[in-house]
């Protein structure tokens, strides 16, 4: 195991012992719905529909400093012309996702969809096989809706089970080569496996500080930039 890995699967074993106590595997706070702007839909403007939870939510941050506000402001920065509407709530499961997301769509008809999905439904022990139909189902029905669809990835914890681990991992490659869509493979990629990763999180150690959200907006920057 290379030293990436190692801090990788500290942070993980540290989420595990406080995921059920906090954010990530249930504490809700208000509804982060329709945090973009909310000028008339235009004809061929761009419209990002971000649907997670709290790591997209802001939790214990100040407003805009999480990575979807910030990929907000480098769109305007790079003037690509895009609205952007974070509609993550903390504690949300993939089941939350998919029954939110057909009014989601209806109301903003969203030119992207970006799911970041998944992580509280392996903390909380979900049968996997719930999770991909849940993500597939997302999936399809923002293609249905004439949105490119991307999905961002998770891990989990490895005393969950090494192979529950590889599975929940694999969900997500799964359903992005089903389903033809793009895949960042893991959000806190560059934030949780590196060398001063403690330092790089909020007190329980589960929620990134405001700083790493920029590496978590170039995670998804990555994958979205070619779809815009």
């Amino acid at each position: 195991m290379n030293q990436p890995q190692m801090r990788r699967r500290e942070w993980m074993l540290h989420c595990s012992a406080c995921a059920l106590a906090l954010g990530v595997a249930g504490v809700t706070t208000a509804p982060v719905a329709a945090q973009g702007r909310t000028e008339a839909k235009t004809a061929g403007a761009r419209r990002i529909l971000v649907l997670g939870d709290s790591l997209s939510a802001e939790y214990g941050l100040a407003r805009g400093s999480g990575w979807v506000a910030l990929m907000d402001e480098r769109l305007k920065a790079q003037k690509l012309g895009a609205e952007v509407i974070n509609a993550s709530i903390s504690g949300d499961t993939t089941s939350g996702g998919r029954s939110r997301l057909p009014a989601l769509l209806q109301q903003h008809r969203p030119t992207h969809l970006i799911i970041e999905l998944g992580g509280n439904d392996a903390l909380r022990g979900l049968p996997l096989k719930m999770t991909r139909e849940n993500l597939k189902a997302m999936v399809q029905a923002g293609k249905d809706a004439g949105a490119k669809v991307m999905l961002v990835g998770m891990q989990i914890p490895p005393n969950m089970g090494a192979a529950y681990g590889r599975d929940f991992e694999g969900s997500f490659k799964t359903v992005a080569q089903e389903e033809k869509v793009p895949l960042q493979p893991f959000l806190l990629a560059g934030v949780a496996d590196r060398p001063d990763a403690a330092d790089w999180f909020q007190g329980d150690r589960i929620h990134p500080l405001a700083k790493a959200h920029p590496l978590m907006l170039d995670n998804v920057w990555k994958v979205l930039r070619p779809m815009l």
